[in-house]
């Protein structure tokens, strides 16, 4: 038995598929098929069912896998503790971003960088994906660390946060929607986009939920004509008349430069925040553990919007 057979085997467990799983180990598919079908032939059991559309675990996969995942955090834990002494910094840190997280004012790329360059033994897996998603890989402990939306104002079981954003939503319409005359300068219901066509990131992403929770508490349920997880093409779909787009404040800058005028809502507010999220007792190595106190220290100052946006 090989620890290479055993970090595939939880590789096909963790991402239910051999094809995405060899991508993840970064080796060809039909190797990491034959590490595991010699396991499966020395344990004398099948461990992986390969019946369905997704690959799950046989019943005596499922006995074996948290002895696998036992064995080879401790040898993770031998080499930890050889590097330790040798004063090097090893190991592999996985990071979730939310869309369009890597080209906000926060400069994560620069972060990544710079400890690339004080650490250039660590690798750092990065990964784009929903906010909810994330999450859930945080908690299970499938990513070290996400920078996420955030729909709730308390974290889930399992999990902390540190708000990096926290801004008001404001509606950004074309100019000469009806919307604009008649907020005459003044801040808009939300009931006001009761029976308008929206244009929103996607299910999942912590700002949808937090317009779809608005609207339910103002009493009615948001028409979304489109979704888009790049922000920049929402505010292109309203520059075109094609619905009222819903964003934080702070976009109104490139809204105005696409003609587009940025209405605020009234009291309460609907807000929009981010959050720096990791597993409650700590990522699991030294260098997702170092690399959150990185990030923290980059992002210690919450950029926090308070005043409402003026109608433009």
């Amino acid at each position: 038995m090989e620890l290479r057979q055993l970090r595939y085997f939880l590789a096909v467990v963790e991402e239910a598929n051999f094809t995405r799983a060899a991508a993840v180990l970064h080796v060809a598919q039909p190797g990491v098929s034959a590490q595991i079908r010699q396991l499966e032939r020395e344990l004398g059991q099948p461990l992986l069912d390969r019946s369905g559309r997704s690959v799950t675990v046989t019943a005596a996969g499922a006995a074996v896998l948290p002895y696998a995942r036992a064995a080879l955090a401790a040898v993770d834990g031998i080499r930890q503790t050889a590097d330790e002494f040798a004063g090097l910094l090893r190991g592999r840190v996985t990071i979730g971003l939310v869309s369009g997280a890597a080209t906000h004012e926060y400069d994560v790329a620069s972060v990544l960088a710079d400890f690339h360059d004080d650490h250039p033994h660590v690798e750092i897996a990065l990964t784009e994906d929903t906010s909810d998603r994330m999450l859930a890989a945080v908690r299970e402990g499938r990513l070290d660390i996400a920078l996420a939306g955030l729909a709730e104002d308390t974290p889930p079981q399992g999990v902390t946060w540190q708000i990096v954003v926290d801004e008001p939503l404001a509606a950004m319409v074309a100019a000469d929607d009806q919307l604009v005359a008649s907020a005459e300068g003044a801040a808009i219901p939300l009931t006001a986009l009761a029976d308008r066509p929206l244009i929103s990131l996607p299910r999942g992403t912590g700002l949808r939920a937090v317009l779809e929770r608005a609207c339910a508490q103002a009493g009615f349920t948001p028409r979304i004509a489109f979704e888009a997880a790049a922000p920049d093409l929402l505010v292109q779909l309203a520059a075109r008349g094609l619905g009222v787009a819903v964003f934080p404040a702070p976009g109104a800058e490139a809204a105005a430069a696409l003609g587009l005028r940025t209405l605020a809502f009234d009291e309460p507010r609907p807000r929009g925040r981010i959050g720096l999220a990791w597993r409650e007792d700590g990522p699991s190595g030294p260098a997702a553990q170092a690399f959150l106190g990185r990030l923290r220290a980059a992002l210690a100052a919450p950029r926090s919007v308070q005043d409402p946006p003026v109608t433009v």
